[in-house]
């Protein structure tokens, strides 16, 4: 549509609801230190000149500062959503009057209009992909094939969205080069853990209001953001079990004070679920069937299909919502279970998503990938490359720097030492 107030091509929500938004980014920015250093050097260098950019993320105020820092960067940039539950609408309209950026995204956005955003999205000729999930990067090799060309590479950050590019890479179909955000030290280390941890359990509790304390959380995965979610419900006291199907997570959550054991036994002693696999179906009906009732379910993965909730509608006598994003479906046993986020990433369609702290580094990595891609233009193979150490480094000294803390040298005796084989006994 067209504001009254830009004639910035945009699709959001209100105009008018801008200036809040502006307020909320402004106050994320004050935990962002390292992508504002990221974002000033850009304003000086311009990387991204003569580039189209379009960025498929959560439209939230941390997203605002990639999309900010890019722009300053010289990125001829577009903004669209990368889940309908996501977007922050009044974030979405400060993007759009306040700096410029195009910005296609309202949240609870149907799916077809979430589709018609990622047409919209590969209409700008993008020469770089910021992905979240994978949903564009499919597309454009589905149906743009045309523009396949035009792509100088693509950046992720999600382990769904990895999955889905080891696939195309296995199938030959990815041509150009995707770098693997999700895997650097300074994103998953702290984003998956203490970021997924601390937002998701702050959706239940925003959805809920219920006292986690007491209760037994089932964990379902126990990968990066699995550890996160446990060791934050363990800490506020709830009994936490985790299922996995990976041995030796599952050994180390046992190791790490957890009852480990397998869904089909966890069902019936669960009083909260939370999902973070990146599989589908990890919860069924046959689990649906033994939950407690009044049983709590929601996921934190990227896709909306870690709970079977199609199933469970089509068995279900009864839906109502009983508080904003949780809904009790009552089943022919007289037996309810409620469902949070409508089965969506909890901790945005509920809450506000991953902390401002741990997404600087996050998003570090993201606008700092996309200038290795420019970079290297020409230079890389279709291949899914991991970040450099080297950046990884330097995010990590930048964020350490701000925190206002320091860290040892090597003394030149020690370089020497850690580079010779034949000290020892």
């Amino acid at each position: 549509m067209i504001a009254t107030a830009t004639k910035l091509k945009h699709e959001v929500k209100d105009l008018s609801l801008a200036a809040k938004g502006k307020q909320r980014i402004e106050w994320a920015g004050r935990e962002m230190p390292v992508l504002g250093q990221i974002r000033d050097r850009f304003a000086q260098e311009k990387p991204f000149a003569g580039i189209r950019l379009i960025a498929c993320c959560h439209v939230t105020t941390e997203t605002a500062h990639l999309a900010i820092a890019l722009k300053a960067g010289g990125a001829d940039g577009l903004l669209i959503a990368s889940n309908p539950l996501s977007t922050q609408d009044d974030v979405a309209a400060s993007l759009v009057a306040d700096h410029g950026i195009p910005v296609f995204a309202i949240k609870g956005e149907d799916n077809a209009t979430y589709h018609r955003h990622l047409q919209i999205a590969l209409d700008h000729k993008p020469n770089i992909i910021i992905d979240d999930g994978g949903d564009v990067t499919a597309t454009l090799i589905q149906e743009r094939k045309n523009q396949l060309a035009d792509i100088i590479g693509t950046t992720e950050e999600t382990t769904t969205g990895i999955v889905r590019l080891k696939a195309m890479l296995k199938e030959g179909v990815l041509t150009f080069p995707a770098m693997n955000v999700n895997d650097a030290e300074t994103k998953h280390f702290f984003d998956n853990r203490y970021g997924t941890g601390q937002s998701t359990l702050d959706g239940v509790i925003r959805a809920t209001n219920v006292l986690l304390a007491g209760k037994t959380i089932v964990v379902a995965g126990y990968g990066w953001c699995g550890k996160g979610v446990a060791m934050r419900a363990k800490g506020l006291g709830a009994n936490v079990i985790v299922t996995e199907i990976n041995a030796v997570r599952a050994i180390e959550a046992a190791m790490d004070g957890f009852r480990v054991m397998p869904m089909s036994e966890a069902a019936a002693q669960g009083d909260l679920f939370i999902t973070v696999t990146g599989n589908k179906h990890v919860i069924r009906p046959e689990h649906f069937e033994v939950m407690k009732d009044g049983a709590m379910v929601c996921n934190s993965g990227h896709f909306d299909i870690e709970i079977d909730l199609k199933s469970l509608g089509a068995k279900a006598t009864g839906l109502r919502e009983v508080r904003n994003f949780t809904q009790e479906y009552k089943l022919p046993t007289g037996k309810s279970i409620v469902v949070i986020g409508e089965g969506r990433l909890v901790n945005l369609a509920a809450a506000e998503g991953h902390p401002s702290a741990v997404m600087d580094m996050s998003f570090a990595n993201q606008a700092m990938a996309c200038e290795y891609l420019v970079k290297n233009k020409g230079k890389l193979e279709p291949a899914i490359y991991s970040i450099p150490e080297a950046i990884d480094q330097e995010i990590a000294r930048l964020k350490l720097e701000a925190m206002g803390m320091a860290i040892d040298t090597l003394t030149p005796d020690q370089i020497e030492y850690m580079n010779s084989w034949t000290s020892g006994t």
